[in-house]
């Protein structure tokens, strides 16, 4: 198997390593089982501060995990919006069941196997690579999305199990997805990440199109350290040369 060439990244120096994660039927070997129970929003910074490692259902502490993963049944206390309520974050169960009608989960027992790696220690190329960034970090890989195509990209996710939208949103729709530290209700009741960070869910579908513009594009911009004034100037002849440009075009027929 051949492994994606993620050293570009190392250019961002991150404070937080990026990590891959990938879904799969059959138990990996020459990787450790996780050795404790974590809620699957937590292994993401387990896997920045540990070494690489495997979740089976087992593993995780929230139940919002092993469902989204397709490893247990739904259950009706979290499905009919029971919860949501009491704790204060929706109105009433209604207002929570919604956030399950189409919550994106994986298909029933196909991925009994989680793994988790930070990119110096991954050995597999991942199916959703989750980067943790600060906005000028993030500018400039969300920048790298539409280099070429002009793509978009999304960001998308609800109050309470934002880790669907963190890990699974991404893998199903190939869409790359931005989250916001502090905007999601597991994670900020257990202090995972301080708030203001920007997660960045990157597919397999889109990385290596990110990774290769990431090294043809121009990453520091100059327009952004030349203050506004420059700035529109520089708008304004870019402007004046097309137009010019159209002039010497129509004179010519």
């Amino acid at each position: 198997m051949s492994y994606l060439d993620l050293s570009i990244l190392d250019k961002f120096g991150f404070e937080y390593p990026a990590v891959g994660v990938k879904y799969s039927l059959i138990r990996p070997t020459g990787m450790p089982k996780l050795g404790k129970k974590l809620a699957i929003c937590e292994m993401l910074r387990e896997a920045q501060l540990e070494n690489a490692f495997y979740a089976t259902v087992d593993n995780h502490a929230c139940k919002v995990g092993p469902y989204l993963l397709g490893q247990v049944d739904p259950d009706p206390v979290f499905e009919s919006g029971q919860v949501g309520p009491k704790l204060g974050v929706y109105s009433d169960p209604r207002a929570n069941r919604r956030i399950y009608l189409d919550m994106p989960k994986l298909v029933r027992d196909t991925a009994n196997y989680t793994l988790f790696a930070s990119v110096n220690k991954m050995d597999f190329d991942p199916d959703v690579l989750i980067i943790t960034a600060k906005p000028s970090q993030a500018e400039v890989i969300l920048r790298a999305k539409g280099y070429r195509n002009g793509s978009g990209w999304n960001a998308k996710g609800t109050s309470v199990a934002g880790c669907a939208f963190l890990y699974m949103y991404p893998y199903i729709t190939g869409e790359l997805n931005m989250m916001v530290t502090g905007l999601h209700h597991g994670m900020k009741a257990r202090h995972t990440f301080p708030e203001g960070l920007l997660f960045l869910s990157i597919p397999y579908q889109v990385l290596p199109e990110i990774l290769n513009n990431l090294k043809e594009m121009v990453w520091d911009l100059p327009q952004y350290s030349w203050g506004k004034e420059a700035h529109m100037a520089r708008m304004k002849q870019i402007a004046e040369e097309v137009n010019q440009e159209i002039e010497r075009s129509e004179s010519q027929k």
